[in-house]
């Protein structure tokens, strides 16, 4: 437990201080390609003209990520917001748990080694496999090969899903075929390594929030049963796949490899497996699908007893998976805990898609409230279809529930995601982008409507880029082209800052309205402190507002 913010008393407002997350949305470095700048957006447009504002970092180490050339991410992002410090993150420890060998020093990589070559089993190896160092990095999975062969393992097969999202969006055949030759040289008489399974993130295994469960079966059915359409290997698969579907490495359909006929690397009793992905999110629902004796979401068909591991512990606070290879950033003393201290009354809201970051990545990847008695908790269902078909998505619904929490005058503070710029951005539709991006900016003006009535501060922020660079440049700066001459989209995350923009209608010169640069979104947990009339904690990064 934490004690008591401490009170400074030098603002007093009568409604709440709101604090809009505007996911994927910062200022783009190129004019072609900005979707938000390119959008009809009046309400932020005037709010850039009359209110205080400046640009916040997002990315690389502001966030906690090895190195500035590494794009943030909604999980490090709300991480970073949540808890007003900087913690090395995911794709930072493992990369260096991997350089020193201590994963392989550790107890639960011996064991899952001991385990396939007492039963003559299988390391099964399940991830995306790309170098976007989001969610994996296949340098990462080419060190554990490496290591498997060294300690005696005899056989290795890799269920690979296809990226597209953190890298480009047809860029598969850049990781898969380099990938292939690297396993050829690695195998031998004694070592059998071969991919076994795969298809894109967006269509089996790596669902979220519970939105889908059924890309998870999709998953099991794909890397666990090997059912589903069978190729000779991983290039055939994405080419004819691409041309059948037309669609989008994230897009693909599962697929199998198969040998005369028969999958090579169903998972079975004895087996060891092993989800490379170090990222949360979209690991949990997997993992409960090996871990759980008993699973309502769909029929497993077959079970088999192996020995599982997680990159990384998923879930701190339900302690999922059971085992894992690098410990995760142990992050405490976040905001929420803070302000519950302080029995400030706290609303937090998005849709499915967004609603873990919120509540469990702001909360520095703790599940469950601080307080039932101080926290209220919302989520708005997400609409289980392509983005780019509903780029509004739940942007309306949201404001219409923080509307009420404003007015109700039964919170101190009040968080939200807008999911659009990064789940639309995703898509690469920059049509849709535009769209998403005015939807959200007609929910901008209502909510700032409402704060001022009550008498509330409102911050508009965002936890990375996205939306602001939806094409590809080359080093010159000029667009990249599709062969039939349309700019080639973009759909991972952006390097660019991101906004910070405060509206405090009653503003009475309590703090200097020039804001401080060259912050990182850390900074947000201490200006929040201030704005509601605390002094944030010595060792939390400093206010973006200077107190007079």
């Amino acid at each position: 437990m934490v004690a008591p913010l401490k009170r400074h008393d030098k603002i007093k407002r009568t409604g709440p201080l709101v604090l809009a997350i505007m996911d994927g949305v910062g200022f783009g470095a190129y004019k072609e390609g900005d979707a938000v700048a390119e959008a009809k957006t009046a309400a932020l447009d005037s709010l850039y003209a009359r209110a205080s504002w400046t640009r916040l970092k997002a990315h690389g180490t502001a966030v906690g990520l090895p190195s500035d050339d590494d794009m943030g991410n909604s999980e490090v992002g709300h991480n970073a917001i949540g808890c007003g410090r900087v913690f090395s993150q995911g794709a930072k420890l493992v990369a260096a748990s991997i350089a020193r060998a201590e994963v392989f020093e550790g107890e639960t990589w011996k064991k899952l080694m001991a385990n396939v070559r007492d039963s003559n089993g299988t390391l099964h190896f399940i991830g995306l496999l790309s170098d976007g160092n989001v969610h994996s990095h296949i340098d990462t999975l080419k060190r554990m090969i490496e290591r498997a062969k060294q300690d005696n393992v005899a056989r290795v097969r890799i269920h690979a899903l296809l990226d597209g999202r953190d890298v480009g969006e047809l860029s598969a055949l850049e990781y898969f075929d380099p990938f292939e030759e690297f396993l050829a040289s690695l195998r031998s008489d004694s070592f059998d390594v071969r991919i076994a399974s795969g298809g894109g993130r967006m269509v089996i295994t790596m669902d979220r929030y519970n939105a889908d469960w059924d890309m998870v079966r999709k998953g099991w059915e794909t890397h666990v049963l090997g059912e589903g359409r069978l190729f000779s290997s991983a290039h055939e698969a994405i080419e004819t796949l691409r041309r059948e579907t037309k669609a989008i490495d994230q897009d693909l359909p599962p697929f199998v490899i198969a040998d005369q006929g028969k999958p090579v690397g169903t998972i079975e009793d004895g087996d060891s497996v092993i989800l490379f992905n170090f990222r949360g999110d979209r690991a949990l629902e997997i993992t409960k699908a090996f871990e759980a004796d008993k699973l309502d979401e769909f029929d497993r068909k077959r079970h088999p007893k192996v020995e599982y591991a997680g990159m990384m512990e998923y879930d701190g606070d339900l302690h999922v998976p059971r085992q894992y290879l690098v410990s995760p950033p142990s992050i405490d003393r976040t905001m929420a805990e803070y302000l519950v201290a302080s029995k400030v009354r706290q609303y937090s809201i998005s849709e499915t898609q967004k609603f873990g970051h919120v509540t469990y990545f702001f909360n520095g990847n703790r599940t469950g409230k601080f307080d039932e008695g101080l926290e209220t908790y919302v989520e708005v269902p997400s609409d289980k279809v392509p983005f780019e078909q509903r780029p509004w998505m739940k942007c309306a619904e949201i404001t219409d529930h923080v509307i009420k929490a404003v007015k109700s005058g039964k919170y101190d503070f009040i968080k939200l995601n807008y999911p659009n710029g990064d789940m639309v951005g995703h898509t690469g539709i920059y049509q849709a982008v535009i769209c998403s991006m005015e939807a959200m900016d007609l929910q901008l003006a209502r909510l700032k409507e409402a704060v001022e009535a009550a008498g509330g501060i409102l911050i508009l922020t965002a936890d990375h880029g996205n939306a602001d660079d939806m094409y590809e440049h080359a080093k010159d700066g000029s667009v990249k082209k599709r062969a039939d001459g349309t700019p080639k989209a973009k759909t991972a995350h952006s390097l660019n800052p991101v906004p910070f923009i405060l509206v405090d209608p009653l503003y009475d010169g309590e703090y200097d309205k020039e804001l401080r640069a060259d912050l990182g979104i850390s900074s947000i947990a201490a200006t929040c402190m201030n704005l509601m009339g605390f002094e944030p904690p010595e060792d939390y990064d400093p206010s973006i507002v200077t107190m007079l």
